[in-house]
């Protein structure tokens, strides 16, 4: 992004500097007979204000006599100082393809009103009779998720699913929609603005599972018991229909027990809508088994090793206008955690499948161990405050940072900046093909997590991985069915049958897989349903990565914007800070 600045003449002709941003990049010349006629007016005009926009410019020429290479001006972005043109800026900066989205892509999407076709019911579960609900931030427009749980009194075990959003049935692989959203790869979130993945007739409507809609969806089931421990799991194509749109906030209170049934009965202020013949009193139920549920799932975790470091989010609060007033930090609630824990399980459940079943083609996510030189500075600096800190595993260093946590209960900004500290050693996440890596499976693992293999399967409809991960997934339980025929084994649902458990999606049984049987079926599902093949995997998870960290880079730079612009209302900021640590050095 550049700033016109003045006329330099050169070779007889009249140029334009252009100072970067990015003091990285060198200054420019743009030909003023290149220049958008609207801005060569401005120019002849003496319109002073054209220094102060912010434009996108592409290097055309730099020759090596020349310090200053020649661009041209590709957008007018706006007025430098003004949040739209800045968040303009980001995008281009990065990349983000924030344009409408072609009649071809658009010709791909069904028109509204949309009902499940009636083929669809003959050949997945039907779960729309079952309390189902989403659980989301109020704002949220594109649910990709649903939970339900039923408790199997008899077994002291609960029956909890989770709904995904079955994007990949809309998203054809090789269509022009296809195509357009490997391109965009995610959607971006620039705090108010949203650049979408699919097409907002996909992502918020014909997809999303919203309160009193049949929607066609990707479902995991599990029994487990109180303790958390699974008994058995069932993973198929669903119809579900959510009863309630929920919210982190709504869904907090309840848990908590700030907020019943009753009052939600009475209340005259705006509540969510209740769909399906449900009350209140089955959402509350749900509720506090899930919760239940969650937190054994959770204990369960970090006594498996997995490692937390999130610490306090920055939230703004903006006008009517878009216009950031104010700002404070939101802890991180029990309402999120429940959430995440069944999500997380249904990640690893679905990499458990379809790593099996397409040992060189699948989709996975590893995260690194830590960066060894910056870990030893964390751990220098924690000493340097006598915080005892063990960096042997991630369980160790979570563990280490549980009793520094409590040992600051009543110093939370200081526990946030060891938090901050702590990420630093962290290496990024990435994707990549099983293939790439065969031979080397100790990189498969996902250090945060301390587990063995990780995918991405719960956010199709903002990921593109996951929309590849669901076509894996699809054609291994076609696959599945094709198999059982073949076997003369009745896949009708019993879910805790040892036959059921011993195939492709249960707890699985590596036999029935890997036999010729099998890897007939698979081949042929693969063709079917679009699975991805090595080849397309390797170039589809170095470009999802990419865009990855470019939507990170984005959502980081429209985070200091906002910040620049409440600090610009306001003119005066009062807030405490803390230095951790101050290096004298000799004169």
């Amino acid at each position: 992004m550049k700033k016109a600045q003045h006329k330099i003449l050169v070779s007889g002709e009249d140029y334009l500097q252009l100072l970067p941003k990015d003091p990285k990049f060198p200054k420019m010349l743009v030909n003023f007979r290149n220049l958008p006629e609207s801005a060569k007016e401005r120019v002849v005009s003496g319109d002073e204000t054209i220094e102060r926009e912010l434009v996108a410019a592409q290097i055309d020429e730099w020759s090596d006599e020349s310090h200053i290479p020649l661009a041209h001006v590709i957008h007018i972005l706006g007025r430098e100082g003004e949040i739209e043109p800045q968040i303009a800026a980001i995008l281009f900066e990065n990349a983000i393809c924030a344009a409408n989205f072609s009649p071809e892509s658009l010709a791909c999407v069904p028109n509204l009103p949309w009902e499940v076709p009636v083929k669809e019911f003959e050949t997945r579960k039907d779960f729309r009779n079952i309390c189902t609900f989403t659980i989301d931030p109020s704002t949220a427009i594109d649910l990709d998720d649903a939970l339900s749980i039923e408790e199997i009194v008899s077994d002291d075990v609960f029956r909890i699913r989770v709904h995904i959003a079955d994007a990949s049935y809309f998203v054809l692989p090789e269509t022009a929609l296809d195509t357009e959203a490997q391109i965009r790869s995610t959607s971006v979130y620039i705090l108010q603005h949203k650049i979408p993945m699919l097409p907002p007739q996909l992502s918020e409507e014909l997809g999303s599972l919203l309160p009193g809609k049949d929607r066609l969806a990707l479902s995991v089931t599990w029994d487990i018991g109180r303790s958390g421990n699974i008994v058995a799991r069932w993973i198929g194509r669903s119809i579900t229909r959510s009863c309630c749109k929920l919210s982190y906030d709504i869904m907090q209170e309840i848990i908590v027990g700030s907020l019943d049934a009753n009052q939600l009965n009475s209340s005259t202020s705006p509540i969510p809508q209740l769909h399906c013949l449900f009350k209140w009193e089955d959402i509350f139920r749900s509720l506090r088994s899930l919760y239940e549920v969650s937190m054994s799932l959770r204990r369960n975790r970090f006594k498996d090793g997995a490692l937390w470091l999130e610490s306090s989010k920055l939230v703004f609060l903006f006008d009517e206008f878009g216009t950031p007033y104010d700002s404070f930090l939101r802890e991180r609630k029990e309402s999120h955690s429940l959430v995440e824990e069944f999500m997380l399980l249904a990640n690893i459940s679905v990499v458990e499948v379809i790593s099996a079943a397409f040992p060189d083609c699948a989709l996975l996510r590893r995260h690194p161990e830590p960066n060894l030189r910056k870990l030893r500075d964390f751990e220098a600096f924690c000493s340097r405050y006598s915080f005892e800190l063990d960096t042997s595993s991630s369980g160790q260093l979570h563990l280490s940072l549980s009793k520094i946590r409590e040992k600051l209960k009543d110093d939370p900004m200081l526990y946030d900046i060891l938090v901050s500290y702590a990420s630093k050693p962290m290496q990024p996440a990435s994707y990549f093909c099983t293939g790439d890596l065969r031979g080397r499976e100790n990189e498969w693992a996902h250090y945060a997590l301390s587990v063995p293999l990780y995918t991405h399967f719960t956010s199709p409809l903002r990921r593109y991985p996951d929309i590849l991960v669901h076509r894996t997934l699809c054609a291994t339980l076609d696959a599945e069915g094709t198999y059982l025929n073949q076997k003369q084994i009745n896949n009708s649902g019993a879910y805790g049958s040892e036959l059921v458990n011993g195939c492709f999606t249960g707890l699985l049984n590596k036999k029935a897989v890997e036999s010729e049987e099998g890897r007939e079926a698979l081949a042929a599902s693969a063709l079917r349903f679009g699975a991805p093949t090595s080849k397309v995997l390797t170039d589809a998870v170095t470009y999802c990565n990419e865009r990855k960290v470019a939507s990170k880079h984005a959502e980081v730079a429209g985070e200091k914007l906002y910040v620049w612009a409440l600090l610009k209302k306001k003119e005066e900021l009062q807030s405490m800070n803390v230095v951790p640590c101050l290096k004298l050095t000799e004169a």
